[in-house]
């Protein structure tokens, strides 16, 4: 097991600068997952390298794809067709990767092989049973451990069923997952989401040339896909991750004086619920250069400080910025009066309880905090520092971590992480990028 790795991090004098966020996580596995998939050699340009998405890398190149990082940082991909998985040797780990064993069991559950999915202590915390429940109804036979959870094992069946299913809880995953396996199902799959979740499967099953469609109709989103599909290899440009983005525009929201320009930020709709939310709150954010790259908007983020109010955070935004709470804690930690952000039950069930995780480390640097079922209430410090000056308990997740190194930009006391490691599954020059705004050295 490795050891943890402590970071302390000071107040923030300065704050200013441009940096260009890593690739956006979900459109990198996606690419990977799409391209073996695929009859010929895709090349993709931007991919996130960090843990969870060589996770899935891995996983491919287990089952046949062939995948390889050219010299100038573009990485190629030789598919084996939809259909065409081979029987991986060994059991298939993810790390720390939610997303990766979830979509990865829908392409498993519709070949004719049989796949171990393990994991690291965090995700195998994290519940399966969402995506186990569609896979089996196509008649994926799988075999999880108690509680759902990982190890587990799926045998794939051919051909699978075609089903019609309604997600009962707002999933991208779940969703992705049953349209992967779709892909090599005679007949139609469809999808239901009664609330729009994030569309990046959707866009890039097109763009690889999968017969898909979206609806609205009275019930919800309808997403359907037709089987035993030709994918034509592509080439991909990933764009800037919003929920890397997060952090340092929440960071430049709460310092005095900041000015951050994030350059290649992805403004896909279904992901820019955080933006809108601070918008709310009153920080200064600018769209310059809008573009589509890959098929995906796309800007470069001007953000400066300015006086945040506190929001009752529109519950709806919730799918679009799940993964972005954690940071949104910390902006509304230092805003002008009350935030309520209810109604994201989800972040239960992350790489943390990341509710339960950021009220405890919220309230250890100083601020005032109330944990609720769904979400938070807190009452901010009306811009002023927090005390800081504690030891925060990261729990094995990225995202708590960058929380908090953010928020102790503005604590009186240096903040102390108990374990930095986990933000490299993410975003490995996190750390790196913030010392060059700071102009610090630590």
């Amino acid at each position: 097991m490795t050891p943890p790795t402590p970071r302390t991090l000071a107040r923030a004098s300065r704050l200013a600068g441009t940096i260009v966020v890593p690739g956006d996580k979900s459109i990198s596995h996606r690419a990977l997952m799409l391209s073996a998939l695929a009859i010929g050699r895709s090349r993709i340009e931007g991919l996130l390298e960090g843990e969870d998405v060589l996770a899935t890398a891995a996983a491919l190149r287990a089952m046949g794809a062939v995948i390889a990082r050219e010299p100038g940082g573009a990485w190629v991909v030789d598919g084996v067709g939809v259909g065409g998985l081979l029987q991986p040797a060994q059991a298939l780990d993810m790390g720390n990767s939610g997303t990766s064993t979830r979509l990865l069991m829908g392409l498993v559950a519709s070949n004719a092989i049989t796949a171990t999915f393990i994991g690291d202590a965090s995700l195998s915390r994290r519940p399966m049973a969402r995506v186990i429940e569609p896979l089996a109804m196509m008649g994926a036979d799988i075999g999880a451990s108690p509680g759902g959870t990982l190890p587990l094992m799926v045998r794939g069946i051919v051909p699978a069923v075609p089903i019609a299913y309604r997600l009962p809880v707002a999933s991208a995953q779940v969703k992705s997952a049953v349209l992967l396996a779709g892909l090599n199902t005679p007949g139609i799959t469809r999808v239901i989401e009664p609330v729009a979740t994030r569309d990046h499967s959707e866009r890039m099953l097109k763009g690889f040339g999968a017969a898909i469609s979206v609806e609205e109709a009275p019930e919800g989103r309808v997403i359907a896909i037709t089987g035993e599909a030709d994918l034509a290899p592509q080439q991909i440009v990933v764009p800037g991750d919003p929920s890397s983005a997060a952090f340092f525009a929440v960071a430049a929201a709460i310092v005095p004086g900041a000015e951050v320009t994030i350059g290649n930020v992805g403004m896909n709709p279904t992901r820019a619920g955080l933006i809108t939310a601070l918008r709310l709150m009153g920080a200064d954010i600018t769209e310059a250069q809008p573009r589509i790259v890959g098929g995906e908007p796309v800007c470069d983020l001007i953000v400066r400080h300015a006086p945040l109010t506190g929001i009752e955070v529109p519950p709806e935004l919730a799918p679009s910025m799940i993964d972005e709470y954690p940071a949104l804690f910390v902006a509304a930690a230092f805003a002008q009066g009350t935030t309520r952000a209810l109604g994201a039950h989800e972040l239960r069930v992350k790489e943390s309880d990341r509710i339960a995780a950021m009220a405890q480390a919220l309230g250890a640097i100083g601020a005032r905090v109330t944990e609720l079922p769904d979400g938070l209430v807190i009452e901010g410090s009306g811009g002023e520092p927090l005390a800081g000056g504690a030891t925060i308990a990261t729990r094995l997740d990225h995202r708590i971590a960058m929380s908090l190194a953010v928020a102790a930009l503005h604590c009186r006391a240096p903040v102390t992480l108990d374990d930095a490691a986990p933000v490299a599954t993410s975003f490995p020059d996190f750390f790196a990028m913030l010392d060059a705004l700071t102009g610090s050295g630590c």
